[in-house]
């Protein structure tokens, strides 16, 4: 197999705040996955860089009576701190405010002009008459026009997605003074995204992204392409566009573009060469790993402008969903964050990144950071499956055998299990089946954990005779443990660095064809890992109460709703409200996977008198033919709902935190299909 030549990115970073949880599921994502390819060997580079133009860097430099470039330099060191902390090993961190970015902006907008796809007309803009400004898109509040959502920005929707003109947003105000805008001409640069139709629909539909985000892109498509507004009027923090004085591109022109500028920066310092990796025909591997909230600007314009400008397009965009902290929606615009230094200050940021890819797959939907899941999910797999492993072993190993491993593999068979268990693992770590992958490791360790509670090495050791039988057995667990820590590499780097001090080896690569330590000198066991406490979890949410409670930066604070945090859950209802509600239990006759959908499974099910179809979001949990002729219990007098997949006649009622921890009635309860529940 040739070697894979690979150039990775991750979404920049915006440089007007701090890094916070919810960017870091991106991050570490994409950093688990490019670890992953490094150690199979292949030729991988991932680049990133601070997105540092527009009116509110400015306007913050501004507050702050400092320049926007000194503003930027400081944000730039403090992302790139956090992100180093989190063991996010970028091989460049740039910024979009340099001259290899400016260079591949004025370039690719060039030959995009050249080739006939830009052009200029006047439009009428918001202006704010108290700050004598023209108002950026971001800095205009109103209702959404598409789905009437209040508190949307003017540039696009965060409850339906739509995009927009600011001019279209309803009942808009000004984020800066508070004041309604009033309308004012001005020449403004299109670029015009409908001449690439026909190249976005075969490119959206060749494989190059997931089937939810191939399904919006349709509706996109289907609608419509619009010209898309690439200029902006000064005063403007950015790249002037050439030819035009007072005229700026537009921060999401030249943001994507950063790829390119901080991968020719590494070119720079490493020789590489440029065009491999961005000509047109390059047989490199392209990736982007973004956020569900950013894919029209990636998997719309970003492939367009490409081709338009004579470069290769992506081979794969990479979505994922938002983090909630505890069920809370995290939104820094709404100021309900825990940053990264938050974290950092109290918290070993390998257990963060073990917790993520524990439930990250390779769709688009929402993460929860649950704290007390994290603690227990962290204290019992790593702590109290793999880690223990080492230090159930490598006592005896020291005091009996002067830290040198035994000359035999006492059970090549089960070593041999975990070596051709990386197949799957490797396969699930290339699809970003993290939390697969995670699932299949800590079936190896309870394997391991299992051989040494078989074995009772502290019982072997306490009879004469069976030093031999005491060696192999320890031995063996420390073998198995390597392995374990292989595989787990990507994820925790930290712990499989020490690993490979304590074991006095060379940086592991993928096991695929790993052989035991056999007569190997091993260094003295020191504790890799603590568990977590739970007077830390409780000393972040101290912490982070300031960032919870009040709003985050934002140009006019008043216009941001406050936070929900003291109201109550839901409004009570009287009690005759809540008689109403026919609950019912129900015989789950059949059920089936919804095409399309990655939450939901279609069950036919028993109410007593009559039958029903309803759709519920449990395939995380279920599959289809563990559920039929189990209990589970409805609410049958739920008003039908029409859904893309069907008309769904009821809900389903369940418990748990989600994901694979969601439970239903079983057949031995002692109900019965029909049965009221009062």
């Amino acid at each position: 197999m040739s070697e894979r030549k690979l150039l990775v990115t991750s979404a920049l970073p915006y440089a007007n705040g701090p890094i916070h949880l919810g960017h870091l599921v991106e991050y570490i994502q994409t950093d688990i996955w490019v670890r992953f390819q490094k150690q199979r060997g292949n030729r991988c580079y991932f680049v990133c860089a601070d997105d540092t133009h527009g009116t509110p860097i400015m306007l913050k430099a501004d507050r702050e009576g400092i320049s926007p470039e000194q503003l930027i330099a400081q944000v730039g060191k403090e992302h790139l701190a956090d992100f180093t902390e989190f063991g996010v090993a970028f091989d460049n961190y740039h910024s979009t405010h340099s001259e290899e970015n400016k260079l591949y902006s004025e370039l690719i907008y060039t030959r995009l002009r050249e080739g006939g796809h830009i052009s200029s007309h006047t439009i009428t803009q918001a202006y704010d008459p108290v700050k004598a400004m023209f108002l950026p898109d971001r800095f205009i509040i109103g209702d959404c026009p598409k789905c009437n959502a209040p508190k949307q920005y003017g540039d696009g929707c965060e409850v339906c997605g739509a995009t927009y003109s600011p001019t279209e947003l309803k009942n808009a105000v000004s984020a800066i003074s508070g004041e309604k805008p009033i309308e004012k001409d001005s020449v403004h640069y299109f670029f015009n995204l409908a001449d690439f139709a026909d190249m976005l629909s075969e490119w959206t539909k060749a494989g190059h992204l997931q089937a939810e985000v191939r399904n919006k892109l349709a509706e996109w498509l289907d609608g419509g392409l619009r010209q898309w507004d690439i200029s902006r009027d000064a005063p403007y923090f950015g790249f002037e566009i050439p030819d035009a004085p007072g005229k700026f591109f537009y921060v999401w022109l030249d943001a994507p573009i950063g790829y390119m500028a901080s991968f020719k920066n590494l070119c720079a310092k490493q020789g590489l060469d440029f065009d491999e990796f961005w000509a047109k025909g390059s047989n490199a591997e392209l990736y982007h790993f973004i956020g569900k909230d950013i894919i029209y600007f990636h998997a719309l314009f970003w492939p367009a402008m490409l081709d338009g400008a004579g470069f290769r397009t992506p081979s794969a965009i990479f979505a994922h969903g938002f983090l909630t902290v505890n069920g809370e929606k995290m939104s820094k615009s709404r100021g309900t964050f825990i940053t990264a230094r938050t974290y950092l200050d109290h918290l070993n940021p390998e257990y963060l990144r073990y917790y993520f890819a524990a439930k990250l797959s390779a769709g688009v939907d929402d993460i929860d950071l649950n704290f007390d899941d994290f603690s227990q999910r962290v204290n019992s797999d790593l702590v109290g499956k793999v880690v223990n492993i080492a230090s159930r072993c490598s006592g005896f190993i020291s005091k009996r055998f002067a830290n040198v491993l035994s000359a035999d593999c006492a059970e090549p068979a089960l070593f041999q299990d975990f070596i051709d268990a990386n197949g799957q693992i490797a396969e699930f770590y290339e699809s970003r089946e993290f939390g697969k992958a995670m699932r299949e490791i800590m079936a190896l360790a309870d394997k391991a954990n299992q051989y040494i509670d078989e074995k009772k090495p502290w019982l072997i050791a306490k009879q004469d005779g069976k030093e031999a039988e005491l060696h192999a057995v320890c031995s063996m667990g420390i073998n198995l443990f390597r392995l374990l820590a292989a595989f787990l590499k990507p994820v925790i780097p930290k712990l499989a660095e020490d690993t490979e001090l304590f074991l006095n080896i060379p940086p592991q690569a993928w096991p695929s064809g790993a052989q035991a330590l056999l007569s190997h000198t091993i260094n003295d066991f020191k504790p890799l890992m603590t568990r977590v406490e739970a007077d830390k979890i409780t000393a972040i949410v101290e912490a982070s109460k300031e960032n919870l409670e009040k709003t985050a930066e934002h140009p006019n604070p008043a216009a941001v709703a406050k936070p929900k945090e003291f109201e109550p859950i839901a409004e009570t209802i009287a009690f005759n409200d809540f008689a109403k509600l026919d609950l019912r239990i129900a015989k789950i006759i059949k059920a089936a996977a919804v095409e399309g959908s990655d939450k939901l499974l279609q069950l036919t099910v028993d109410i007593g008198d009559e039958t029903r179809t309803i759709f519920a979001g449990i395939k995380s949990a279920y599959a289809p033919e563990d559920l039929e002729g189990k209990l589970t219990l409805v609410l049958a007098n739920l008003e039908p709902r029409k859904m893309r997949f069907g008309l769904s006649e009821g809900i389903m009622l369940a418990a748990g935190p989600g994901d694979k921890e969601i439970w239903i009635l079983s057949p031995d309860q002692g109900a019965v299909a029909g049965m009221r529940v009062k």
